[in-house]
């Protein structure tokens, strides 16, 4: 779903979902005027034409006003979501240190070796159900990428049900303790973003390989995933605190 709205239209977005009644232009201008935004009618009425083109608004029929509809509703409740997550985003990166970085390469390097074994294993003793379930968890994956959300979920799914098809409970416990490391996927997601990193899509290739019971071929795609976080992480400390 979009979610870009200038400040203007989030606030006539809440202002309409806040009333009990239809609204107009100008009851609009009266009420923003209350929020310290000073508007024209047609200012606002152009705003509301964008808003309902979009889908955001519904117009009334008897007053011309506007009410709000399901996507205008469910586009503020992902625009919170998404201001809510802005000063977590701040302090992982006041958080970020070398110290922080140098044991971050030290786990990615570790999972390289472990991840290798896993994927390898699995490819051996996967079941039919345990790869619908991965396929399911790319699928989302891809659908949150588009949608501008967090795929850290659908990372440590993918990687934990992998570890858990090696049918290995050693392999797999010694995954589930770095995997368990407080926010260090949600670091990684933003200090990829913080490079410019491309969207991988590596999980949906491994899964292919998986289906294709190529161990040799997922262990090295597992391995170029990893080999790809390490360098992610080597630039942003060259490039942020060198």
């Amino acid at each position: 779903m979009e979610t870009r709205l200038t400040d203007r239209e989030r606030v006539v977005l809440e202002t309409i979902r806040e009333s009990p009644l239809p609204l107009g232009s100008w009851n609009m201008v009266d009420l923003l005027a209350r929020k310290g935004i000073e508007v024209s009618a047609s200012t606002v009425g152009r705003m509301l034409n964008r808003l309902e083109k979009r889908g955001c608004l519904s117009k009334n029929n008897v007053n011309q006003g506007r009410t709000i509809t399901a996507k205008g509703t469910a586009l503020l409740e992902r625009i919170q979501q998404q201001r809510s997550l802005q000063p977590l985003s701040e302090r992982l990166g006041e958080a970020i240190n070398t110290n922080v970085l140098d044991r971050y390469l030290k786990v990615l390097e570790a999972r390289k070796v472990i991840e290798g074994a896993t994927v390898r294993l699995a490819a051996e003793n996967i079941t039919e159900t345990e790869l619908r379930k991965l396929e399911r968890i790319v699928t989302r994956r891809e659908q949150s990428h588009h949608r501008n959300e967090s795929v850290m979920p659908h990372d440590i799914a993918f990687h934990s049900l992998i570890a858990a098809a090696s049918r290995n409970e050693v392999l797999s416990l010694l995954y589930q303790t770095i995997a368990a490391q407080g926010q260090q996927s949600r670091r990684f997601e933003y200090i990829r973003k913080q490079v410019g990193a491309p969207y991988l899509n590596s999980n949906r290739n491994i899964l292919n390989a998986l289906k294709k019971r190529d161990a040799t071929l997922a262990e090295k795609l597992i391995k170029r995933h990893l080999d790809t976080l390490i360098s992610d992480v080597k630039k942003y400390w060259h490039t942020f605190l060198d």
